[in-house]
């Protein structure tokens, strides 16, 4: 599904949407935008006149430089001031390119700068069915490579197809002064192949470009999942299978990588061949034009300088619109991420979240996921007093988990509202109402930072000394002490250097520095050894007092003592009550489940 939402978002960004958008970012720096632009027009000026002077100069020695014993020494003059005419234009089309390359290389490190932030935010305010429906590798190739396609694309646009235009533009004018006929012919000649050009790109490369970086995300996605999975790769000594996939993968993308470059290398052939067309019936009027007398030497050398200069341009032009669709190509990804918004927004007057008892309220819920038909709830109700200590149980996607999902406000319900002391978390902020929740997951996630970077997170400015606290209240510093570099010590990637009770710990210890009057513990202890179990049962207990709090289990032996235990059975509560009056119903739910745990089954 993931893979369809990505193609159909793409296919909805258009040239022109890409344009506007790298646009859109050119104008908010003007300052090194008019820089960029005004070198490439200092130097496009000094491009145009050099034909003119070089004309000219070969007019002026054309003539013999004496006659009948009398020197013209005004054509020694008028050739050493095109010459030095030649040296200045060569110092400000130098000086014009280096104002420009200085201009756009602040410019760009700026937008992809920018672009990289904003992306980052954007992905992160998209919802849990996205992340879930979306690999992180590919993610992050669609966001690196866009900004860089950007570079490229700033580059093309600004320093060489602006400067193209202008002096195609610029040489056909001048030419249509000296010669209507020749500058007519060049003019259609330049609009033939600018046409030609960006159609191939358009509708010839540019397919082939879009699926060549469709298989390059796959590839970018199945690297990072085969390399976040190795420890299961290795668990199965599945190393060779792994590899023979990425070679499926691998084999597919390069078959589509290389159809896109041969498709590229035919389209610039084309265009180089419509180039020499050009030029040779180009040089062919002016040679016929000398055979008429109607131009001269300094004519013929101003059209051959000029056909050179165009030559280039031109065989430039055909390249750069070809780089120009790659870049769109390699950015129609990214752009469309920007274009994506998120499925669960503040609302324009959200309001702050206050939390002073701890009273939760589901009130009427009716919430289906996105990816299912069938709804989880239906009229869902449910009062939770403030300071009180539920458990949620039952079956595996019963809804326990998911209840604890829509508290967060990870998904919004269709139908219903959850209210925190009378508040609507759909009304406030979502970053006052998740500070005012803390959760310990069955398996928690580490950053591969030190445990102080990973413990602190709760409460960024944490000092030393509430850190400190915070993992003895956990259970967490009998650990930590021992390891080389104590707090310090980085935890690996998701931290995979700790054990999972460690880690349980670790969580623990960030939800005492979170102090959130609000607790969720999702099946904090269904992975764990006993030893560990009792640590992390014994940090729960601390972690619980005065706080409301929700614990999601399947060893129903952690959730005898609590205030509550609601079961639940297909997204609908049938049991509600504490441990001791659930089991004296002999044909409970509640006290089927207890008796098939003490049987060694799990539900």
């Amino acid at each position: 599904m993931s893979s369809i939402k990505q193609k159909s978002d793409v296919a909805a960004v258009s040239f022109v949407d890409i344009l506007i958008f790298v646009m859109r970012q050119w104008v908010q720096h003007p300052w090194f935008l008019s820089r960029t632009l005004g070198g490439v027009a200092l130097a496009t000026i000094a491009d145009i006149c050099t034909p003119l002077l070089a004309g000219r100069l070969v007019g002026d020695i054309s003539h013999p430089a004496q006659e009948e014993g009398v020197q013209h020494v005004h054509l020694l003059h008028d050739a050493l001031w095109m010459v030095m005419g030649l040296l200045a234009l060569g110092l400000v089309g130098v000086l014009g390119r280096r104002s420009s390359y200085i201009g756009i290389s602040h410019m760009t490190l700026a937008i992809m700068r920018r672009i990289l932030s904003t992306a980052f935010a954007r992905v992160q305010r998209f919802s849990a069915e996205w992340h879930s429906n979306s690999f992180a590798g590919s993610t992050v190739r669609r966001i690196t490579r866009g900004i860089w396609a950007l570079d490229s694309l700033n580059d093309t646009l600004l320093l060489l197809i602006v400067p193209e235009v202008l002096v195609l533009v610029g040489t056909t004018s001048v030419l249509i002064v000296k010669s209507p006929l020749m500058g007519a012919v060049l003019g259609l000649s330049v609009v033939i192949f600018a046409f030609s050009s960006i159609r191939l790109a358009l509708h010839y490369v540019a397919p082939s470009a879009r699926l060549s970086n469709q298989w390059d995300t796959r590839l970018g996605a199945s690297l990072a999942d085969s390399i976040t999975c190795n420890a299961v790769v290795k668990a199965f000594g599945a190393e060779k299978r792994e590899e023979r996939h990425l070679e499926k993968i691998s084999y597919l993308w390069s078959r589509r990588t290389l159809r896109s470059w041969i498709r590229g290398t035919n389209s610039a052939n084309f265009q180089a061949s419509l180039s020499l067309l050009m030029r040779i019936i180009l040089i062919g009027l002016v040679v016929l034009f000398w055979w008429q007398g109607k131009a001269g030497p300094g004519d013929v050398a101003y059209v051959l300088t000029m056909m050179f200069l165009i030559q280039g341009y031109l065989r430039d032009l055909g390249q750069q619109v070809s780089q120009v669709q790659r870049s769109v190509n390699e950015m129609e990804e990214l752009v469309a991420l920007f274009n994506r918004e998120p499925d669960i927004q503040d609302l324009p007057n959200a309001q702050t979240l206050h939390v002073s008892k701890g009273e939760v309220r589901f009130t009427n819920l009716t919430f289906r996921y996105p990816s299912q038909q069938r709804a989880i709830y239906e009229n869902l109700s449910l009062t939770v007093e403030p300071g009180s200590h539920i458990a949620l149980v039952g079956p595996s996607g019963s809804g326990k988990t998911t209840l604890t999902r829509l508290l967060q406000r990870l998904y919004d319900v269709q139908e219903g509202a959850i209210l925190i002391d009378g508040q609507n978390i759909a009304h406030v902020t979502q970053e006052s109402l998740r500070h005012n929740i803390a959760l310990v997951p069955q398996e928690p996630i580490l950053f591969h930072r030190s445990l102080a970077d990973n413990i602190s997170y709760a409460k960024p400015g944490a000092k030393p000394q509430e850190i400190i606290e915070a993992a003895r209240l956990a259970n967490a510093l009998s650990f930590i002490e021992h390891l080389p570099n104590g707090l310090e010590t980085l935890v690996g990637e998701r931290g995979v250097k700790l054990s999972g009770g460690e880690r349980q710990r670790v969580a623990i210890a960030r939800a005492f520095l979170a102090d959130a009057p609000i607790v969720i513990f999702d099946e904090a202890t269904a992975s764990l050894d006993s030893e560990s179990e009792k640590l992390v049962q014994d940090a729960m207990k601390r972690l619980m007092k005065g706080r409301t709090v929700f614990v999601v289990a399947h060893r129903l032996s952690t959730v005898r003592e609590l205030d509550r235990i609601i079961v639940f059975k297909k997204g609908h509560i049938i049991e509600d009550g504490t441990h001791e009056a659930l089991m004296q119903n002999p044909e409970g739910a509640y006290r089927k489940l207890v008796n098939l745990q003490s049987l060694g089954a799990e539900f």
